[in-house]
């Protein structure tokens, strides 16, 4: 009895094993990836406050363009907007106080309509937040 029970229990994990990756690869070819036009807004919890953000990109492919608007900076144009997969990038060049600051912005879409951000300002500490795409 002993053999029968476990070529058959070998063979039930197997297809539950091949369901979850089947349902995991659907998931990941789910994603956005590179799916960064539109509007997303984030808060970061800083130092000097919350900074509420709204993030517009336009654009697809190599040919993204996109604009900032800060509680801090105001209106602000981003750079080097790189999509690779489910990973962006890009810069925020602004200025406070008469001194220019640059913010690099590194994320990864955790969903169609959501993407986890560290940013660091200068070269100070990394700040997260997540980013929510406006409907």
């Amino acid at each position: 009895m002993r053999n029968r029970i476990l070529p058959a229990l070998v063979l039930v994990l197997c297809a539950i094993g091949a369901q979850v990756f089947h349902h995991s690869a659907v998931f990941a070819v789910g994603l956005p990836a590179g799916d960064l036009a539109g509007t997303w807004t984030a808060k970061f919890v800083t130092q000097v406050g919350d900074q509420e953000y709204t993030f517009t990109f336009t654009g697809s492919g190599g040919q993204l363009a996109g604009t900032a608007k800060s509680t801090l900076l105001g209106d602000t144009k981003l750079s080097e907007i790189k999509v690779d997969g489910d990973k962006v990038s890009f810069v925020e060049n602004g200025s406070f106080q008469d001194m220019p600051l640059r913010i690099t912005y590194t994320g990864t879409f955790s969903g169609a309509d959501e993407i986890k951000f560290t940013r660091v300002v200068v070269e100070g500490t990394p700040e997260e937040a997540v980013a929510k795409r406006s409907k």
